[in-house]
């Protein structure tokens, strides 16, 4: 019979760029994972670092390289959205592209403030303030204003909003406002329209009424986010049609509107066939929002993308050992891990979210179909299909067996608590964050040890 390592290579094609197999052991971007696990332990959450300046520094090339291919007119700004990873590290590494950010919540702005006061960023930067907005968001947001973040650029998701802004902002120059459109969802989803946003026809009446003659703020930017995420789809095109139609619409009545928002929304790679053609749609976005402001005698607007998943995705990993194997009837055998997907990994079991699976050890044994069950007692706490076949394949073996999921570095550690009371009391593990040292050497940190009963017996006030 094959080995696991002939038969993936038949089924996916293997090894794959950022995987290699050295003897016998799994490699993550020349990281030997199984040295990882003899230091750490398991279940061992790790950052790759270097991965987030890959990916950014990928976007910010291929939109430069469309806007010169298109002749385009306006310029490109990367942001990164917070929310998809709050933790420092997270952002301050993607901080040292020259990118700008784009916030969701009243607690990003404070560490905003933090990050200008530890002199990693000035306050010129570009901050895009999207949400419903809470009322001490909005007031974190005016306070920023007059302490001299010139760029923050409140995004109205109602027109209620804006009340507060024009109660209180005292600029000497006029606050750049941004407006989200309250975008058409997908013809599967439960809803016409976002919840988010204002709609389509109230736009330049809202702005006729509350903004055309306010001396105190411009109407900078439009934003619009498609709920499928980028993707070369009819319903893709057709949206992006509409809403730069709008845009051009809104230009020809207010002039200083120049900034289009097309949110975010680019896709990570989630699984082992994953086929995406990052210069093409890049292209292909430039080139259609040009096509369509020339046909509507409409200057290009400068563009900005809100990438967050793709931003930070592909830099992290969780490592497993497997606990126990049980062959429950004749076709079922499971191997049971020591953590859990529901607490570790939540979109697993929310959203039925794929990521690359891998051993990490015993490459040239026999392979078999198995599940993968968490640790908690819940019974949907489990792994049984990938995202290319609809079963998952193990090496089958009697030795110690370690595997990984792979890309996970978007929501999941928020999502699931990090630091706080997990289902069943299951701990979160141990954190490990990786640099490359100038002589190419691994830098490896402890960011977070795992969760002990003493921690969690605080929290749960037990010993107050």
């Amino acid at each position: 019979m094959q080995s696991y390592q002939e038969f993936l290579d038949l089924s996916v094609g293997f090894p794959q760029d950022g995987f290699e197999i050295i003897d016998d052991e799994l490699y993550f971007h020349d990281l030997n994972l199984m040295e990882m696990i003899e230091t750490y332990g398991t279940p061992l959450r790790f950052t790759y670092l270097p991965i987030i300046t890959k990916k950014i520094q990928q976007a910010k090339l291929l939109f430069q390289q469309a806007i010169i291919k298109n002749n385009y007119r306006g310029s490109y700004k990367y942001c990164y959205c917070t929310k998809s990873s709050h933790f420092k590290h997270i952002v301050e590494e993607a901080l040292r592209n020259d990118i700008h950010l784009e916030t969701s919540s009243a607690f990003d702005m404070p560490m905003i403030d933090a990050l200008e006061k530890k002199g990693v960023i000035a306050k010129d930067m570009t901050v895009i303030c999207n949400g419903f907005k809470t009322f001490q968001y909005k007031q974190y947001i005016i306070d920023m204003l007059h302490d001299g973040f010139k760029n923050i650029v409140p995004v109205l998701d109602n027109k209620e909003e804006f009340n507060l802004y024009d109660d209180e902002v005292e600029l000497t120059t006029p606050c750049n406002l941004g407006i989200r459109i309250a975008a058409e969802e997908q013809p599967d989803s439960q809803f016409y329209t976002s919840r988010l946003g204002i709609r389509m026809e109230d736009i330049i009446d809202f702005y006729y009424n509350k903004i055309e003659n306010n001396p105190n703020f411009q109407v900078k930017l439009l934003h619009f986010f498609i709920n499928s995420g980028i993707s070369d789809t009819p319903y893709y095109w057709n949206e992006l049609e509409k809403y730069v139609t709008l845009y051009c619409k809104f230009k020809k009545i207010n002039p200083h509107l120049d900034t289009l928002d097309i949110g975010g929304g680019m896709p990570f790679k989630d699984s082992l066939v994953f086929d995406f053609d990052y210069e093409y749609m890049i292209n292909e976005i430039v080139k259609r929002i040009k096509e369509i402001c020339a046909e509507n005698d409409t200057v290009e607007p400068d563009i900005i993308t809100e990438f967050g998943k793709y931003t930070v995705a592909e830099a992290s990993g969780i490592l497993y050992k497997v606990l126990g194997r049980k062959q429950q009837n004749d076709r079922e055998r499971w191997l049971m891990l020591d953590g859990s997907f529901i607490t570790n990994l939540p979109d697993v079991w929310a959203l039925n979210q794929k990521y690359i699976l891998l051993p990490v050890n015993n490459w040239d044994s026999e392979y078999e179909r198995v599940n993968l069950g968490g640790i908690t007692c819940d019974g949907q706490d489990y792994y049984n299909q990938e995202a290319h076949m609809n079963s998952v394949f193990m090496p089958k073996t009697r030795k110690v067996q370690y595997l990984g999921f792979f890309n996970t570095g978007a929501y999941q550690e928020v999502l699931s608590g990090y630091g706080g009371i997990h289902h069943c009391l299951l701990p979160s593990p141990k954190h490990v964050i990786i640099r490359r040292n100038r002589d190419e050497t691994f830098n490896f940190e402890v960011f977070g040890e795992e969760q002990n009963s003493k921690q969690v017996l605080k929290i749960l006030g037990y010993n107050t």
